[in-house]
């Protein structure tokens, strides 16, 4: 396992986070506990709805990238935390079956003028699905150690 840290993500860089399809049970497992919508739980209601069918909530697509993004990068980084997310957007419904890929582009790195010990990436997410289309996108920040 490799040990990435501030001095090791560079501006500019884009990381591919992997890929997860989705399923309707996991959408509505997600919603039942954190956003019970008709659209995202009741496969009537749904297609009642002006999606036409049942979707992913917003919600659980944003902590689907998280999950990508830990397993494939922050679990070999020393990842400081993050002061939040400056951005975010839904443009796309996610449905059963769609396969998402994450990806994450740093646009800044700068070293910390108060606490030597971490910098700050500023970076650019997204979620797109099997057809290319962006399904969200997000700014934000993270801090990251610096090497000892």
């Amino acid at each position: 396992m490799a040990t990435i840290y501030f001095e090791d993500i560079e501006p500019g860089t884009t990381y591919e986070l992997g890929l997860h399809t989705v399923t309707r049970e996991e959408i509505v497992e997600f919603a039942r506990s954190f956003d019970p919508q008709p659209f995202h739980v009741d496969d009537e209601a749904a297609a009642r709805s002006p999606f036409g069918g049942l979707i992913a909530s917003g919600w659980h697509t944003g902590a689907m990238w998280m999950r990508l993004y830990v397993d494939s990068f922050l679990r070999d980084a020393v990842s400081m935390g993050s002061p939040g997310i400056e951005e975010l957007r839904w443009l796309e419904p996610v449905r059963p079956g769609d396969t998402l890929h994450a990806s994450l582009r740093v646009l800044e790195a700068t070293p910390s003028s108060v606490r030597e010990d971490r910098g700050t990436i500023h970076f650019t997410a997204e979620m797109r699905n099997q057809r290319g289309e962006t399904v969200m996108r997000l700014g934000g920040r993270g801090y990251f150690a610096r090497r000892p």
